[in-house]
């Protein structure tokens, strides 16, 4: 017995627990089991495809640093992913979609990431899709608003982030929509909150680039700072304690 070629695996079905890499997990029969494991195997997750311009890496990393530096979730605190132009597998039979960014709440890297299965983000190993996606349009072609739209959709994403800061594919350069039943509603930028998040546009610096940035905030609207920044800010306030410490006749270097 073989898996049906074009089978879909859902990421908001209801498989039960998902199994430890590496043995067979509950939705997968024990006569399907070895075509599985032959299918996983053959999987590219990695085309050494270079990413398409400079401001998308920056752009990337950006929201990858704000994260994991400055934000927990309400709920599941620093149990997330935050990954840059990683592929999202949702089916064993069809090419993974390559998001420029993405979010998963509640869920932690493998231990093992050179396994297979720790490669990629696989909806049916981490039992769920992606909570956020963004996609930063770079040209008229990557579909953003249509074929990747309609695929995120499918396979369960809840917010859909569109970045175009060059106004390819619409005149509003950030447009964030939420998943209701299968499509895709325009909703305002504080449709995150939910996850304790929100999303700006901020002009400035970022790693010797300046530019209109896409930032992420806390549900208040509160910039996440990113490593160098944090680290500004600390420096002030010990500037500022010390002067003060100065001030009352006390040395803070004693």
């Amino acid at each position: 017995m073989t898996l049906e070629a074009g089978t879909v695996i859902q990421a908001n079905a209801s498989f039960g627990p998902t199994a430890p890499v590496g043995q067979r997990p509950p939705w997968i029969t024990p006569e399907q089991w070895a075509e599985y494991q032959r299918v996983m195997q053959s999987l590219v997750t990695e085309d050494d495809q270079p990413v398409d311009n400079i401001f998308s890496a920056k752009q990337q990393s950006l929201l990858v640093d704000a994260l994991y530096t400055s934000w927990s979730h309400p709920e599941a605190g620093k149990r997330f992913l935050a990954l840059a132009n990683v592929g999202v597998f949702y089916s064993l039979y069809a090419p993974p979609v390559v998001p420029d960014f993405l979010l998963s709440v509640g869920v932690e890297p493998l231990q093992d990431v050179w396994q297979k299965e720790g490669r990629s983000y696989f909806t049916w190993i981490y039992g769920k899709a992606p909570d956020v996606v963004v996609e930063i349009v770079s040209n008229r072609e990557g579909g953003e608003l249509d074929r990747k739209a309609q695929t995120y959709a499918n396979i369960g994403v809840r917010y859909y982030v569109v970045y175009d800061p060059q106004r390819w594919v619409s005149e509003d350069p950030l447009r964030l929509m939420v998943n209701v039943r299968g499509a895709w509603q325009v909703a305002e930028r504080d449709a995150l909150t939910p996850l304790g998040l929100s999303v700006t546009l901020w002009e400035g610096n970022y790693e010797g680039i300046q530019a209109m940035w896409l930032r992420w905030c806390d549900a208040e609207g509160r910039l996440l700072l990113i490593g160098r920044e944090l680290a500004e800010v600390e420096r002030q306030r010990a500037e500022r304690l010390a002067a003060k410490l100065r001030a009352l006749g006390i040395d803070p270097d004693a």
